[in-house]
């Protein structure tokens, strides 16, 4: 692509026209679930902004023919990712790690024999925290985690913060919550005040990237015996919570749980599961 005058883009007093910001959020809704309310529209409008500059369009039209259009999909996925949240730690909620390896694992494992597989899926797993945590609480509060095969999947719909969870280096923030004994048993300094977690932790979670909306992708997941879906759905409609709870139904092993953030009740979601009490958590379990 030949080198553009600055002059010719969009500077900082852009803005969409009502219509425009209407066909925008149906668009990014149908493709990816998300909603975007008026009070978002400063947000979106940065967004696309920045990346009809990168990618030289002139115009929000000329860009957004360039997302619908494009056949690689690369500019969707990097308007995907630009307009996705990703902030979390470790042993964000730790009660509900409390309640996978005090009752959810020996309920599950107690149906299985000694060497069988038992998966996890963390979704949205953002930069990794999430399935490493689930990581370490196995590892550190589960006496049968010898006994199994456990496999842990991370997946996002963000392919950015895919890569980041791959590497495995957090900031303190990130780290401040895990004991120090914990933290120096599984993690490595790099780089001034950043912390790698160990390359065998690194290599047992496998990470990749999915669409909740999209069925095809989402048919790949079965047997699932533990699925983390935590503080997504807020993201969602009505419509679109209720369909990935059928979907995630889906993917579940029978008896499978799912483990929702704190502000998320399946019973305005989904009749399909029960709710149980495990140790301080509300989980919900695929009969």
């Amino acid at each position: 692509m030949n080198a553009a005058n600055p002059a010719a883009f969009p500077q900082g007093d852009f803005s969409l026209n009502p219509q425009e910001f209407a066909k925008f959020c149906e668009f990014f809704y149908r493709k990816t679930g998300i909603v975007f309310a008026e009070n978002k529209r400063y947000f979106v409008e940065r967004r696309i902004l920045e990346r009809m500059e990168a990618s030289q369009s002139a115009s929000f039209r000329e860009y957004f023919a360039i997302v619908r259009f494009e056949n690689a999909g690369q500019e969707m996925q990097r308007l995907v990712n630009a307009m996705t949240v990703n902030e979390t730690y470790f042993f964000r909620e730790d009660y509900q790690f409390d309640a996978l390896v005090q009752g959810i694992l020996p309920e599950v494992s107690s149906k299985k024999r000694p060497g069988q597989t038992i998966r996890i899926w963390s979704l949205p797993c953002s930069t990794g925290e999430e399935p490493y945590s689930i990581a370490l609480y196995i590892l550190e509060g589960w006496e049968g985690a010898d006994e199994f095969n456990i496999e842990i999947l991370g997946s996002d719909i963000d392919s950015r913060v895919l890569s980041e969870a791959q590497k495995g280096i957090y900031g303190e923030r990130a780290v401040s919550r895990i004991p120090m004994a914990i933290r120096q048993k599984y993690f490595k300094p790099v780089d001034g005040n950043l912390f790698q977690i160990s390359e065998a932790l690194r290599e047992s979670i496998d990470f990749s990237p999915v669409n909740v909306v999209d069925t095809a992708q989402m048919r790949n997941y079965s047997n699932i015996d533990v699925i983390f879906c935590r503080n997504m759905l807020i993201y969602f409609d009505d419509l679109t919570r209720r369909q990935a709870m059928e979907t995630m139904y889906e993917c579940l092993a029978p008896g499978g749980f799912i483990c929702l953030g704190h502000s998320e009740s399946m019973s305005r979601m989904s009749s399909l599961y029960r709710p149980r009490r495990i140790g301080e958590a509300i989980v919900y379990q695929k009969p």
